[in-house]
Order: structure tokens, then C-alpha cells, then sequence
């Protein structure tokens, strides 16, 4: 991935995505204003932080990307394979872990701190789509079930499609208990081997590798993998685990611009 400075703000393009006719970014924890331990580009409402602090962040991420709050789309995320499709903006009000549209002028945001943003291009029907996959999206299927929205609803041809998998946490810091053992196995009976690795610490999940073997299975074939880990490096992502769940939410974006 691309790193971009702007105004104190930090965030990651994928390469292949750039001079697109879109904007698409995962946005670091710096260039806010929250206080710790949400410092500081804190986009989550829901983790303590004062209301005031994540309106301004937001701003200074609409300022960035271009859009306007007027032209968000945004879900309340409830680690499901729903996929929402959205043709005007969006509240956080519908529940979902993606949203797609095919609408100019519509930036798609979601929030994060170790589940896996997954961004969609498709740019011979000029549609998009961006994914929150955890643990439960992902052995769910999600970003297949977002594969299948896109063909259905756009006509998106697998093989034409640009995938990004961004910042996430790592194969190596995602220790996993015997339930998520177990639907890891269930979900994929014969690749468990390839998304289950044990070591001294106990059996841990590749996130990463999950969602690219449903990517692939579903004949998505450019798959773009940022390898940033969200537990390696809290100085400038926000990390649900390596901070004991004290911690704020990093926005991950996407939209189709409308000149």
C-alpha cells in the first residue's frame, strides 16, 4: 500500500486501485483530535470518546477524501455476511458488514480496529464495495456473498474485479479459543491447514488468507494484500486486542467521484 500524508492525516491507497475515478483510503489513528486512548483520529461513536472529537475527525477525513457528510453511506456493523446496497446516502441505522453502490458522489465508510477492511473496484461497471470482515464474517462468507451482490446487481464479472485487503490483525498475533477452532474447520474443511497455524501461544487464525480463499473461490483473481498488521504497530493503527479493547476505530473508505 501507498502511504499519504495530508494535513497530519496518514492513510493507505492500494496501488492498483489509484487513477481510477475513485477515491479510496484506510485512514490511520493520526491527525485527530481525540485524547487517549482514542488518540488520535478516532472515528468510532460508541467506545467513550466525546461526540464532538469524532465529528471533527470525521470532518477532517471528509476533507481529505473530497466528499461531504451529505454524500455518506454508512451501516451499523453486526458481524453478519449482509450486504446492503446503497443508491443515496446511508445512515448508521441498516445493519450490515458491507455496502455496495454503483452511484457517483457516494463515499462508503466503515470502522475498525483488527477486523479486516476489504475494499471492491469493478471497473468496467464502475461499481465499489467495502467489507468489515471479522472472525464471524469472514468463516460466513461475507466477501463472497459481496461478490455475488455485485454480479447480481451490477453485473460484476469476478475475474474483472479488483479486490484490497487492508490493515488488519495479523496471522501471528490472532489467537483463537476451541469454538472459532472448530467453525474455522467447519468452514473450510479442506483448507483449514492454510488459516490455522498453533505455535507456544495456542492455535492462532489468518484472517488475511480466509478471506482470500473465499476471494478466490468465488474467481476473484486480482487480490491486492496490504500485510499491515493493527497489534504490530499502535502508534499508528487502533488495535481491539493489543489494547484491551480500550481503544478507538479507524475508517476505511470508498467512492465513486463524481467528475
Amino acid at each position: 500500500m501507498i502511504e499519504i500524508e495530508d494535513g497530519g492525516l496518514v492513510y493507505y491507497q492500494f496501488e492498483e486501485f489509484q487513477d481510477q475515478g475513485i477515491f479510496h483510503g484506510v485512514f490511520s489513528r493520526l491527525g485527530g483530535i481525540s485524547p487517549a486512548p482514542w488518540d488520535s483520529l478516532n472515528m468510532g461513536g460508541t467506545v467513550g470518546d466525546d461526540p464532538h472529537n469524532v465529528q471533527e475527525n470525521l470532518s477532517r477525513l471528509l476533507a481529505a477524501s473530497g466528499f461531504s457528510s451529505g454524500q455518506l453511506a454508512q451501516v451499523k456493523q453486526i458481524h453478519s455476511a449482509k450486504v446492503i446496497r446503497a443508491d443515496l446516502p446511508v445512515d448508521a441505522v441498516e445493519e450490515g458488514d458491507a455496502i455496495t453502490t454503483d452511484q457517483r458522489g457516494l463515499l462508503l465508510l466503515m470502522r475498525f480496529a483488527d477486523c479486516v477492511p476489504i475494499l471492491f473496484y469493478d471497473p468496467i461497471h464502475q461499481a465499489i464495495a467495502i467489507a468489515h470482515a471479522g472472525w464471524k464474517g469472514t468463516l460466513k462468507g461475507l466477501v463472497s456473498e459481496v461478490v455475488r451482490v455485485m454480479g447480481s446487481n451490477y453485473g460484476t464479472a469476478p475475474e474483472q474485479l479488483l479486490a484490497g485487503i487492508g490493515p488488519a490483525i495479523g496471522p501471528d498475533h490472532y489467537q483463537i479459543g476451541s469454538d472459532v477452532i472448530k467453525a474455522a474447520k467447519e468452514a473450510f474443511p479442506d483448507q483449514y491447514d492454510q488459516i490455522l497455524s498453533e505455535d507456544s501461544d495456542g492455535v492462532k487464525l489468518n484472517l488475511w488468507k480466509a478471506n482470500q480463499i473465499h476471494l478466490r473461490k468465488c474467481g476473484v483473481e486480482k487480490i491486492n494484500l496490504a500485510r499491515i498488521c493493527t497489534g504490530c504497530d499502535l502508534a499508528k493503527w487502533f488495535s481491539h486486542r493489543a489494547e484491551q479493547g480500550r481503544t478507538g476505530r479507524f475508517a476505511a473508505v470508498i467512492g465513486l467521484r463524481q467528475d
